[in-house]
This record gives C-alpha cells, sequence and structure tokens, in this order.
C-alpha cells in the first residue's frame, strides 16, 4: 500500500471567542469535509471499489474466522432488507434486536440501514441479567417494534414473554419462518425503491441511554449524524485514508462506543472489523490474546480495565507485544479514566518494541453526539486529555461555580429523544447547543488548543459542609489511580460533611489477601492518597468496603459496567451514616491528620 506523506492526524487551527457573560466559545476554522450522505452510500462504495475485502468478521464455533466481504455484505443487506419491508417493517415499524454482537446482528442492522428501518440494539443485560425485565418492556412499549431479533429464541424466552405483542415477529437464528437464513433467501429486488429513497435526515437506529435514572431515553441517531462522524474521525485519524483500520473490538453494538463510532470508522475507510469474542474480564481475556496473536491491528479500542489486563501479558509475552504493535498507529480508551501507572507501562512497551512513540489518546463524547466530539492526538506523558473539537462542531465552555460546563452544537449532535419533547428540550439552551452535563478543565488556561480535562459530572458533584464543592469524577479517578490496584472502582461520598470518604469495590487482587492483611494495604494505600491531597475537596479521609456488588436492576451499574455514584449513595445511605458515625465501627478505614 502507498504511503501518504500526508501529516498522519489532524492539524487543526481553531477560534475562539471570550464573550461578556463569561462563556467561552471554539471551534476549528476549517469546515468540515465533503462526505457521502447516507451510511449506505459507504457500503455501495466499497462494494464497488473494493469487493473481496473484508468487511466483518468472526470466528466460527471458535474455530476459524468467517469473513464477510463487502460485496457480500451489500448483497446479504439488500436481501434481509427487502424481507424485513414485506414484513411490514418500515419507518414507524422499526427492528428491535435483543442479541450481542454477531455477523447475524451486523447484517441484520446493515439490511435495515440499507432500506431506511430504523433499528435499536438494546443492551443483553435488559434480557438476561435484569429479573423484572422493566426497562425492555419501556422500550418495547416506546418502539413498538415491526420485529424482536433474538439469536437464540431459548435463551431470550422470559424477554419475549416480557415483550410479546400478538403480531410480534421474532427473527432467530434457529430454524423457523422468520429464521435469519429464510430471510436471507429473499429476492433482493425489493430493495432498491427504499434503497433510493434515503436521506441524511432520515432516522438511521436508535440508541439507549444507560437509564440509570428511570427508564431508558431513545437517542435518534440519524443518517446526517453518522456520515458527519465518519468525515470527523477521518479528519482527525489522517493515516486511515491510507491504511484503512483493520481493528478487534469486543464492545457492544448498544453502546455509541462500538455500535456507531467503531461501526463508522471501519465502514468509511473500507477497513476491517474483527468481532473479539474475548471480554477484559477472568476467564475470557485469554480468547482477546489469542485473536491478538493472530491480527496486527492498526487502529485499537479498549476500556481501561481491558488495558490493565494486556499490559501484564504484553510485559510477559515479548513476541504478542511485537505482534500487537507491528501496524498499530494509535491506541485509544475510554468508558472510564486510566490508570497513570497503566499508561506508564503500555507507553514504555511502545517504545520498547517499536523505538518510537505510539499514540495513546482519549477523548469527550455522548451517546448524544453520535459520539465523537473531543479528541486528543497530540503526545502526552500522563493519562486524560480529552482534547479539543472535531471540525464542525462549536464548543461552548459555559461557567458553572467554580467551573466550565461544556456544550456543543454541530451536525453531529442528535434532534432529540424519540417521544419525549420534554426531556429534549432539558438537554439544549436556547441558543441550541447540547448541554453534555461534564466539566472541562483546561491543560493549559492559556491556551486551550492544549485541550482539556474532564472535571466531573456536573449532576455528580457536591459541597462538602464548609461550603466547598466536589468534583467526583476526578476525585474517584484520583482515588482508584492511587490505591495501586486494590480497588477496580469506587463511589465517593460526603455530602454536607466536613470530609470526604468512600465506598470502596474490591479488586481480585484485594480479594485474594487475608482480612487482616487486606485491611492494613488498605489503610496505607488510603493514607498515601490523602498524604498528597491538595485540599479537603480531593482527600478521602475514611472508606468502607462495600459488600454486595452493584444492581443493574437498581440503576446502580449501567450495562456498560460505570457506577452510577447519585444512586449508590442513595441506595447505601445507612452504610454512609455509619462511615460518618461518631464513634465509626470496626470495618471502617480511617486516615488519621497526623498520616495525612
Amino acid at each position: 500500500m502507498t504511503q501518504s506523506s500526508a501529516p498522519r492526524f489532524w492539524q487543526p487551527r481553531f477560534e475562539i471567542t471570550q464573550r461578556d457573560d463569561g462563556c467561552i466559545l471554539m471551534r476549528q476554522r476549517d469546515p468540515l469535509p465533503e462526505h457521502l450522505p447516507v451510511v449506505a452510500d459507504y457500503l455501495d462504495h466499497w462494494a464497488d471499489r473494493t469487493p473481496d475485502t473484508t468487511w466483518i468478521a468472526r470466528r466460527e464455533n471458535g474455530g476459524d474466522w468467517r469473513r464477510v466481504s463487502y460485496a457480500e455484505a451489500r448483497e446479504s443487506a439488500r436481501r434481509l432488507g427487502a424481507a424485513l419491508l414485506a414484513r411490514g417493517l418500515g419507518p414507524d415499524r422499526p427492528l428491535l434486536i435483543l442479541s450481542e454482537n454477531s455477523l447475524e446482528h451486523a447484517l441484520l442492522a446493515m439490511g435495515c440501514t440499507y432500506v431506511g428501518i430504523p433499528f435499536a440494539a438494546v443492551s443483553p443485560a435488559y434480557s438476561l441479567v435484569s429479573r423484572d425485565h422493566r426497562k425492555l418492556r419501556d422500550i418495547a412499549a416506546l418502539l413498538r417494534p415491526g420485529a424482536v431479533f433474538a439469536d437464540d429464541r431459548a435463551d431470550f424466552a422470559p424477554a419475549l414473554d416480557a415483550i410479546a405483542a400478538p403480531d410480534q415477529i421474532v427473527i432467530s437464528t434457529d430454524t423457523g419462518a422468520d429464521d435469519f437464513a429464510a430471510l436471507l433467501r429473499t429476492a433482493p429486488e425489493g430493495a432498491d425503491a427504499a434503497r433510493a429513497a434515503l436521506r441524511p435526515e432520515g432516522v438511521m437506529k436508535y440508541l439507549f441511554t444507560s437509564g440509570s435514572t428511570g427508564s431508558p431515553k431513545a437517542v435518534i441517531n440519524t443518517n446526517g449524524m453518522l456520515c458527519a462522524m465518519g468525515a470527523m474521525m477521518s479528519d482527525c485519524y489522517r493515516f486511515l485514508r491510507d491504511e484503512p483500520p483493520v481493528l478487534l473490538d469486543w464492545a457492544p453494538w448498544n453502546h455509541t462506543a462500538a455500535g456507531n463510532k467503531v461501526f463508522m470508522l471501519v465502514l468509511y475507510h473500507g477497513g476491517s472489523y474483527y468481532i473479539d469474542d474475548g471480554r477484559p474480564v477472568p476467564g475470557k481475556f485469554d480468547e482477546t490474546l489469542r485473536n491478538l496473536r493472530e491480527l496486527s491491528c492498526n487502529w485499537y479500542f479498549n476500556v481501561p480495565v481491558g488495558y490493565d489486563m494486556l499490559v501484564d501479558a504484553l510485559e510477559q509475552d515479548r513476541a504478542l507485544a511485537e505482534r500487537f504493535f507491528a501496524r498499530l498507529g494509535m491506541l485509544f480508551y475510554a468508558g472510564a479514566g486510566m490508570a497513570q501507572h497503566t499508561w506508564d507501562r503500555l507507553s514504555d512497551i511502545g517504545r520498547a518494541v517499536t523505538g518510537r512513540e505510539v499514540l495513546l489518546a482519549t477523548g469527550l463524547g455522548a451517546t448524544e453526539t453520535a459520539p465523537f466530539a473531543l479528541a486528543c492526538t497530540e503526545m502526552q506523558r500522563k493519562a486524560g486529555n480529552i482534547g479539543v473539537p472535531s471540525r464542525g462542531l462549536t464548543l461552548k465552555l459555559v461557567p458553572t461555580g467554580d467551573k466550565l460546563e461544556a456544550r456543543l452544537k454541530g451536525p453531529t449532535i442528535m434532534p432529540g429523544y424519540l417521544g419525549d419533547p420534554e426531556k429534549t428540550a432539558e438537554v439544549f439552551d436556547a441558543e441550541g447547543f447540547y448541554c453534555l452535563g461534564d466539566a472541562l478543565r483546561p491543560a493549559d488556561p492559556d491556551d486551550l488548543t492544549r485541550g482539556f480535562y474532564f472535571d466531573g459530572r456536573v449532576a455528580e458533584n457536591f459541597k462538602l459542609s464548609t461550603g466547598t464543592w466536589v468534583a467526583v469524577g476526578a476525585v474517584r479517578a484520583g482515588l482508584v489511580d492511587a490505591m495501586g490496584g486494590l480497588i477496580r472502582d469506587a463511589v465517593i461520598v460526603g455530602e454536607n460533611e466536613p470530609q470526604l470518604g468512600a465506598l470502596l469495590l474490591l479488586s481480585e487482587q484485594a480479594k485474594a489477601m487475608t482480612p487482616d492483611a487486606r485491611r492494613a494495604a488498605l489503610e496505607a494505600a488510603l493514607s498515601r492518597a490523602a498524604s498528597v491531597a491538595t485540599g479537603s475537596a480531593s482527600r478521602v479521609m475514611r472508606a468502607l468496603v462495600l459488600d454486595q456488588p452493584p444492581s443493574f436492576d437498581r440503576g446502580e451499574v449501567t450495562e456498560k459496567g460505570s457506577l452510577n455514584q447519585r444512586a449508590l449513595r442513595a441506595n447505601n445511605a445507612e452504610r454512609i451514616a455509619e462511615l460518618y458515625a461518631d464513634k465509626p465501627g470496626g470495618s471502617v478505614l480511617m486516615v488519621t491528620a497526623e498520616r495525612a
């Protein structure tokens, strides 16, 4: 492949305006690059230009890779689209997808996209983990789907019963009238008229927010949103124009990171998407390592806990490290803050193997922003810089207390939530900016082009009894990092109290210790963290270990695995009271003033 001499990443130029009301507006001077208007255009483009290139692949029954080329994907999309139209699906009768990532899932989604049938992939946890199926019933009532895809009818039987409708069509890989194979035998010509009628403003899909506070909201995703996001990413990650992405990814398509960003990153550039059946959890990560021993990705995404597991393997296996970094253009992480020790170890391995710096970066976005919004492409020495706004977007920073609240406007922002004009109105300000709910801190207050750091969720933050605001996100990330691998997460508490406290979720490392050794290690780490904290709003002085895991049904943890700080504080009021009792019980971990 011919290598371009052009820059591998963007080189943005900015226009920054400081308004009299204290707000700051920041946008790139160059306009959004021209791009194809609907997502189906990209499938057609690559099916015509590189028909035999693998679009998507997955191991078949744990064996060899089963690959679907761009030409095969288009033919399947036409047939599946025609079959769904014949069954009465359309703009007002979407497809509800309950199953995890699979080739069938991908092809059904592309079939819908090709003929203008909206689809909604929802978290399998709503079907397989939830006991009351309340959120799934709410989703079905809102969407009124024309059909439901459940890969295995037996596994999903309770969920299907919970949302059963008299005219419900269930598509599965089982044998039956509406099985996946039968749909693929449909004549494709029925898709052509619908394909010709696609428009950028047409709804492509619905993505549901995690629903940690009540029923999930359906974020409307249009063709235009995703195509504009593809252009933004291509401008940012310019090396992918010459080196189409080859990537391995496990992240669920019901979430915007993989379902939108990774999906469009591949499709926009004519790349190849390998589905990883591994997971960053004990017992399943070996499958990820097996795949990485075969594939050399040039763009790689994972969540921080995945990198924690990966870096251990890379340090122990030089051959794996050489294979992993052989073609790698960059590493991207999201979903949570990365611990500095993980960042340092990854950077060290990359330099040792390649003799150069390998970009390790993150960004900021939301389901409502498609999600690509802010991105960092400058080499950093520490984790956390989320970068600068993409071409086509305007970032507005609004003073809120002593914080800067982030708001965005541009072609990748959702038009609203399906069937909920009130919630839609709540998240847009008077100038039409979407309110992220996140506070940002400039890396350099005198030069905003150096990027920003996440400074907490505005709704999660609270005040101590001294009146000092606590940036919960930053405190939580700092504490997890400072505890040196003893905890996997923490809930920050102390609203209207004089000191900060924390509810700790132990790591597997800490769980393996004896009780006495664990307590000693936790108190020592907590004291070290307190000794370097800069003030009362960042110094955690007491802690308790949470005995029970966060509950999905109670909204304490999202399907992505992130904690809902507000829900956990509300649902653990008795434990928090114990933490702040005049005479704390023996389970409370304390930091004395002398040690802090």
